[in-house]
């Protein structure tokens, strides 16, 4: 005899109206939903036990509750949760690279390079959350306005080669008369190493003779950054 599953799952129309993140959005607006909500609009239901809220409560805790931490988890790693199929996590995580995409064009729209602060805000959508380093470099023209961002290479978690020829040559078929360069410290750390503080003079001094000036060093993190400039490195 075939026996039936009854087991449900928990729906937001399961919530009372005033937990339902869909109709609070409508009657309140986006900017009243907390995240946990946010994202129970996106998965749709829970499990047997918990609603979509509680459910995204729960995951946002095991991530300390920064999106930031979030948006690093995987399919599998957000499949984990009980109630969060392939679909769900998916989902999840479409989410999430849409609004790193929208950052990211944010950061774009900026003409004019007039501070550390607007190269972090530039580089960190690109770099500042990967778990391995890459090295970046942004050319400017006269007015200190980017005409180009090329990515020179790709590394591991401690570390990245830079070809100095091939970032001169390119920077000078884009007619740069400036350069800053990016890479990023999956580690965290701030600190500069022996050989970010060497490949920065070797850069520097190959600029001087090609009449193209570096301006700028930065190391960049999730949250911080380290300008060789501001602490008169360069």
């Amino acid at each position: 005899m075939k026996t039936t599953n009854q087991t449900t799952n928990l729906s937001i129309k399961s919530l009372s109206a005033d937990d339902r993140p869909r109709e609070k959005l409508l009657a309140k607006g986006k900017n009243s939903l907390t995240d946990a909500e946010l994202l129970a609009i996106i998965i749709g239901s829970g499990n047997r036990n918990e609603s979509a809220v509680v459910l995204c409560q729960r995951i946002l805790q095991s991530y300390q509750h920064k999106l930031q931490h979030l948006s690093k988890a995987s399919v599998e790693e957000f499949m984990q949760f009980k109630g969060i199929g392939e679909a769900k996590a998916i989902s999840l995580i479409a989410a999430i690279e849409l609004g790193r995409r929208r950052r990211l064009e944010d950061a774009l729209e900026l003409e004019k390079i007039s501070s550390s602060q607007d190269v972090f805000e530039v580089m960190q959508p690109i770099i500042g959350e990967l778990d391995y380093e890459e090295f970046w470099v942004l050319m400017l023209n006269n007015s200190n306005k980017i005409i180009y961002k090329h990515h020179l290479s790709k590394g591991g978690i401690t570390g990245t080669m830079v070809d100095t020829r091939l970032l001169f040559k390119k920077a000078i078929a884009q007619n740069t008369t400036s350069i800053i360069l990016a890479h990023n410290h999956p580690s965290g750390t701030l600190k500069p190493s022996q050989s970010d503080k060497a490949i920065t003079d070797k850069i520097k001094q190959a600029g001087k003779i090609l009449d193209i000036k570096l301006l700028d060093h930065l190391i960049i993190t999730e949250k911080s950054y380290f300008s060789f400039a501001d602490e008169a490195l360069i």
